[in-house]
């Protein structure tokens, strides 16, 4: 069943909020946008239309479950949902979109979750990662901005303002910051993962990230033995694509330029 330009997609159990821009994946090399903690499909507003227009793939963006229109999840949620996430649900859906040859692009969880998925699977039609504002182990400055995040949702109109974009605000504000602020998570750590990356990637980080430093820009160098290229963007912190967005679209535009190159794929733009 061909793919519309948005709609939902049944995943076992769940139903998916998707949106897709441009070429469909089983024609045409596709980027797969995961988002972030608190994104969905309606959060990432017109970037990805800007990256599909900048790099000339499909671009295809989708709402886990617990966020946007998808469907809820059970909470808590456990300290492994990303891991999870990497291993059920993103080849499932890959599977069922038809896609054939692309690139991952993650922003801060959506990253973790796509190195996770690139670090375990050997599927030879992922060319390469786009990691924003990644996660791979954590820090201290993570755990004091999440804190200062559930204090704003009980605090200020936060929960309103998620509202607009999640059916289930608490669904998707819970679901991620009772997992972080959970004594345990501190021991989560998925550095091992990504020594067994065969793909280009390229880590796109704010300067100034109230949720993690240059160490983790650092742990990919020192243990991918893929290329790994560093857009560091000053005057941006978690949301490059908002706070630095030329940069950020240029960056991603001159990598997925060099992945399709090496991979000889076509690009209609």
């Amino acid at each position: 069943m061909p793919l519309s330009d948005s709609g939902f997609l049944t995943i076992g159990s769940q139903r998916l909020e998707y949106r897709m821009i441009g070429p469909r994946p089983d024609q045409a090399p596709t980027i797969v946008m995961l988002h972030e903690g608190l994104g969905c499909v309606g959060l990432w507003g017109d970037f990805p239309d800007k990256v599909q227009q900048a790099t000339g793939l499909g671009v295809f963006v989708y709402s886990r479950a617990g966020y946007g229109q998808s469907s809820p999840v059970t909470l808590p949620r456990p300290l492994t949902y990303m891991e999870d996430e990497a291993r059920d649900s993103v080849p499932a859906l890959l599977d069922a979109i038809g896609f054939k040859r692309g690139l991952l692009f993650g922003h801060s969880d959506g990253a973790s979750i796509a190195a996770i998925y690139a670090g375990t699977h050997e599927d030879h039609r992922i060319g390469g990662l786009i990691l924003m504002a990644p996660h791979f182990f954590t820090e201290d400055i993570s755990i004091a901005s999440i804190e200062e995040a559930r204090i704003a949702y009980e605090t200020t109109d936060l929960k309103a303002k998620l509202a607009r974009w999640h059916k289930d605000p608490d669904n998707a504000f819970k679901g991620w910051n009772g997992a972080w602020l959970d004594p345990d998570f501190r021991k989560w750590d998925i550095t091992e993962q990504l020594a067994y990356i065969r793909v280009p990637i390229l880590i796109v980080q704010g300067e100034d990230d109230q949720y993690g430093t240059v160490k983790q820009i650092e742990a990919a160098q020192q243990e991918c033995y893929c290329p790994v290229e560093v857009a560091l963007l000053p005057g941006a912190k978690h949301s490059p694509q908002r706070e630095a967005p030329e940069a950020t679209l240029k960056a991603v535009a001159d990598f997925t330029t060099h992945v399709a190159k090496i991979n000889g794929w076509t690009v209609t733009a």
